[in-house]
């Protein structure tokens, strides 16, 4: 059976041959030590610099060579794909605060972490008080490089997965379901103060990331990841009336929308989702990754509750493959081929993504128990 039609049956609640397996992104220290070669393919500060000092077509090529021998080499399912920044726009170097801190083109500010390796976080940011400042996004066609040259390679095999609302220089972007509307603290006061002026800017962001998910469709995206985080390790950032009246429209409207076009949607968010996933799945979404075990959200549960509605993408928590031991990895994998695995309905991957701190070997720990044990019929 081919990778894509594994994925497929999965998303469909059939068995196929094995469980498949696959992540939404593979951080590059991994992917450094299975291709034995520097990359920039989520590389993070290096890859900044490299795109702030003008050499962007250095690191498109990387991103595209190297996500798919990663994948070859690796005998993953599916394939994460995204715009990439457009030639014509060249990404100007930032004005630092520090060596680590700096503010954007449209005044926000930005701090990245040498220490964990993770994306920057924005820790101040722009005021916004006008619709009218989110103008419509802008797609050229060197933006599409990577996303053809990856269904070209592998699209008639495998899976191919569509990250991002929009060409962003961290080359995957949030599918705008929290919209730019000053940070997430200030989306949820305006929530309450200004409810719509939250309805029209989220109406907005919501309409410009279905038109960047009808574009990857259209060049060969099998899946669509509509990403942005609802929750934290307590529950969700707002109560289940305000995301039923605020979130649950515009959730609705991308799954419809990319149904339409014949393509999956696959729901990221961290936390502990119990209160509003029953809203997610009435929304739309085929699949839920971002499963994170250590918030409650344990693979058995959800599949006696979720079996033929929800296919779960996950099953690996991402702090046991950080601080994990061999044996914790082993228990955890078996765990979640064992009870989430039988009927099908389940993507097995870590709780996230392989972010920088997961140890080599707990990764290709899970990959080998996941094709040993992993072969249907699942046996107990």
């Amino acid at each position: 059976m081919l990778p894509k039609e594994r994925v497929i049956e999965a998303l469909n609640h059939r068995e196929p041959d094995r469980l498949p397996v696959g992540e939404i992104g593979i951080d590059s220290p991994i992917v450094e030590k299975v291709l034995g070669r520097k990359t920039y393919y989520r590389a993070k500060w290096r890859m900044f610099k490299a795109l702030w000092s003008g050499e962007r077509n250095k690191v498109v090529d990387s991103w595209k060579k190297d996500i798919v021998d990663l994948v070859k080499k690796l005998g993953l399912d599916y394939v994460p794909v995204f715009l990439v920044p457009s030639k014509k726009k060249r990404i100007q170097k930032p004005k630092f605060m520090n060596k680590y801190t700096w503010v954007d083109e449209e005044g926000n500010i930005w701090k990245y972490s040498p220490e964990s390796q993770g994306w920057p976080i924005c820790i101040k940011h722009r005021k916004v008080n006008f619709l009218d400042e989110l103008d419509e996004i802008e797609i050229d066609e060197s933006q599409f490089e990577l996303v053809r040259y990856v269904v070209d390679k592998l699209g008639k095999t495998h899976f191919i997965l569509g990250r991002g609302a929009g060409p962003s220089i961290l080359g995957e972007d949030t599918d705008g379901t929290f919209p730019e509307t000053g940070g997430l603290e200030n989306f949820l006061i305006k929530m309450v103060t200004d409810p719509d002026f939250v309805k029209k800017a989220t109406e907005i962001s919501t309409k410009k990331a279905i038109k960047i998910g009808k574009v990857l469709i259209q060049e060969g995206c099998d899946g669509i990841l509509v990403d942005c985080d609802y929750c934290e390790n307590r529950g969700p950032f707002m109560s289940p009336r305000y995301f039923r009246e605020y979130i649950f429209p515009y959730l609705k409207m991308h799954c419809r929308e990319f149904h339409k076009k014949g393509a999956y949607v696959i729901k990221h968010t961290d936390g502990n989702t119990w209160e509003i996933l029953d809203q997610m799945i009435k929304a739309g979404i085929d699949a839920y990754q971002g499963i994170q075990l250590s918030a409650g959200m344990d693979i058995r549960k959800l599949k006696e509750k979720y079996a033929g509605r929800l296919c779960l993408f996950g099953g690996v928590d991402c702090e046991t493959l950080i601080k994990g031991t061999r044996q914790d990895i082993i228990k955890e994998t078996e765990y979640a081929v064992r009870y989430g695995a039988p009927g099908g309905g389940m993507v097995l991957g870590s709780g996230n993504t392989i972010m920088a701190g997961v140890k080599y070997e707990n990764y290709m720990t899970m990959l080998h128990i996941v094709k040993e044990k992993g072969a249907y019929p699942i046996r107990s």
